[in-house]
């Protein structure tokens, strides 16, 4: 089965597969975009949790693969490139210029495979920009495929890959790993096919039932060596640049100024989501336009077909209605708060920060079983956990998946919620406020270190690419928020719809007063708190801000504040969090974390009620 089967994308007759491949970070997605405009789809690709882009052009199928070194299958990204680019009619290979002796090895790769391939030489700016001179006339020649030179964020060089992409040819396939490959070529449908089997890729060989001989280290002797022989001739001069924007990278890396650096970065996402968009955006969208106008709209509509006393009224208009509550929520409180967050992810990855904040956290995130790419779903989950918890996708082992999305659920509050528990803490003085973010703190770094001692397995170490800092371009982040946004909207809403059915039915069937009631007595007696506060709990499990909104009609003293709000942040995620946590996790993790942390919440909070009230 080729990868258009696969994902169930329709091949129009006589239509052609282009494939984008390339590095981590070499701006492939603007190139995609480039080529097939707004007629873009994502799948998952079946048996992993990686995402593939694909659309149209000139009738023809594009497909943008995962950044990947090399095609083969020592994880997810690589097994689905390599499943991809095995059986795509055109490669486009989007290359870095400034870093072209690591990126020509996955270049010569796949045209050790036969395909037809043209070579997009993006960032030519950056080699511009710190001395380099390269002979491409001779580079397209030794490769024996078309080589354009690109700047892709400055829209450079851009029409010139659109017009030449049919000129694609199969490149020069290196000699010595040719006769390593005439072993298996009479056997296989492909050459790519032949020269997986060569390299001891495990999944091809046993599909095709063909052994290899042992000779993949030989073959990527020879391709380095093939490499570095190609560098030496088309590496004309190297300056020695020590730029603004070097010295800016390398304050990022080094602890001393990165971390305040960091520190910065995040206050000012603070300052903009959680104050600005949580606050005065979705109080217009939220608050104004849907509760305000939307709601009062669609209850007028449904009551005209339903009766508003009868069940299925109160179905799809109700409290929790699935045309109220769930348009309300998803486009009145999430996609600000997911516009905004994607658009600091675009601007801090378009700029090459981002890579740089994941080496940064690395050694201390590795404390808790994970690398430095956990940072992104941490930082996604003060925005929204549900968007975190699908982010977790690009973490590299299933124990790191389990371990982040423990730590989202249990200690991340999400802006909306964030915006409360501000508003409820700030005047109680930074007593308080140092015990509160101490107890989090300290759940949070007992759980990772927890789970980390006792999980099976082995988590990945950091594998990743600094590119140059540069500016962003606005168009391209632009368009890349929205391209994440529209696909977390498309994911979230329809399991938001299924968690307000839920509630809707539980409340119906008197379910709801009933665990409200059963918590109340552990509300009382273990927490110290009014028994009203039962209550705002289980609205938490609706919404999370929705239940720390509720703490703030009860009348509390200080330290009853802090005990509520503890218990609100570890308190299970809304409905929206738990259908994504059970969707991307296997049932038994997923409910071992919901009511791991239902516990974990009231006994904490047990313990600190008992220190402090």
């Amino acid at each position: 089965m080729n990868c258009c089967e696969a994902l169930k994308i329709e091949v129009p007759a006589g239509s052609k597969t282009i494939v984008l491949a390339g590095n981590p970070n070499v701006g492939k997605s603007v190139f995609f975009n480039y080529l097939t405009g707004l007629y873009v789809d994502v799948s998952n690709f079946p048996g992993t949790t990686v995402d593939l882009s694909h659309g149209l052009y000139n009738n023809d199928v594009v497909i943008d693969t995962p950044g990947v070194y090399g095609v083969s299958s020592f994880n997810d990204e690589e097994r689905v490139a390599r499943d991809v680019i095995l059986y795509g009619d055109i490669i486009l290979n989007v290359v870095d210029a400034l870093h072209l002796e690591r990126d020509l090895f996955l270049t010569m790769q796949i045209i050790d495979m036969g395909k037809p391939v043209i070579v997009a030489l993006n960032m030519m700016d950056d080699i511009d920009r710190n001395g380099i001179k390269l002979d491409l006339d001779k580079l397209s020649k030794l490769l024996g495929v078309p080589i354009i030179p690109t700047v892709a964020v400055k829209n450079k060089g851009l029409d010139l890959v659109k017009k030449n992409i049919y000129k694609a040819r199969v490149g020069n396939v290196n000699p010595d790993i040719y006769e390593i490959l005439k072993e298996y070529i009479k056997d296989v449908n492909f050459q790519s096919e032949a020269l997986m089997i060569a390299e001891e890729d495990e999944e091809i060989q046993e599909k095709l039932n063909i052994k290899g001989n042992g000779k993949r280290e030989e073959i990527y002797k020879i391709r380095r060596k093939s490499v570095d022989e190609i560098i030496s001739k088309v590496l004309i001069k190297e300056g020695n640049s020590n730029s603004f924007r070097q010295k800016l990278g390398y304050y990022m890396l080094n602890p001393w100024t990165g971390i305040p650096i960091l520190l910065l970065v995040l206050f000012v996402m603070f300052e903009v989501i959680g104050i600005f968009v949580a606050g005065n955006v979705v109080g217009f969208t939220e608050g104004i336009v849907m509760s305000g106008k939307f709601e009062p709209f669609i209850r007028g509509i449904v009551s005209k077909v339903f009766n508003n006393s009868t069940l299925l009224y109160r179905v799809f208009a109700g409290e929790y209605g699935l045309f109220t509550l769930t348009p309300t929520y998803v486009i009145g409180l999430l996609m600000p708060l997911v516009i905004s967050f994607y658009f600091f992810m675009s601007l801090m990855e378009d700029s090459g920060y981002l890579p740089r904040v994941a080496a940064l956290t690395d050694r201390v995130l590795s404390f808790f079983g994970l690398n430095g790419r956990a940072i992104i779903p941490l930082i996604l989950g003060f925005g929204c956990v549900t968007m975190a918890t699908i982010t977790t996708r690009l973490l590299g082992t299933k124990r790191e998946k389990v371990i982040a999305t423990a730590l989202l659920g249990l200690t991340i509050p999400c802006s909306a919620q964030l915006g409360v528990i501000t508003g409820m803490i700030a005047p109680l003085g930074a007593k308080y406020l140092t015990i509160y973010l101490l107890t989090i703190l300290l759940v949070f770094v007992t759980t990772g270190t927890v789970l980390n001692k006792v999980l099976p397995g082995k988590s990945s170490d950091l594998f990743i690419d600094l590119p140059p800092i540069r500016m962003p371009v606005i168009i391209n982040v632009i368009k890349k928020t929205w391209s994440k946004t529209w696909m977390f909207i498309k994911e979230a809403a329809p399991l938001f719809a299924l968690g307000s059915l839920i509630i809707t039915i539980l409340n119906e069937t008197g379910v709801l007063i009933a665990i409200q009631n059963w918590v109340a007595p552990v509300t009382v007696n273990l927490l110290k708190l009014p028994k009203g506060a039962a209550t705002a709990f289980i609205m938490g499990i609706i919404r999370r801000d929705f239940g720390a909104a509720g703490l703030t009609g009860l009348i509390l003293s200080p330290a009853q504040t802090v005990v509520s709000l503890v218990v609100i942040t570890l308190f299970v995620p809304c409905i929206a969090s738990i259908m994504v946590m059970f969707k991307e996790r296997s049932k038994k993790e997923a409910l071992s974390i919901w009511l791991g942390s239902f516990v974990l919440a009231f006994l904490i909070g047990g313990l600190l009620a008992f220190l402090i009230i």
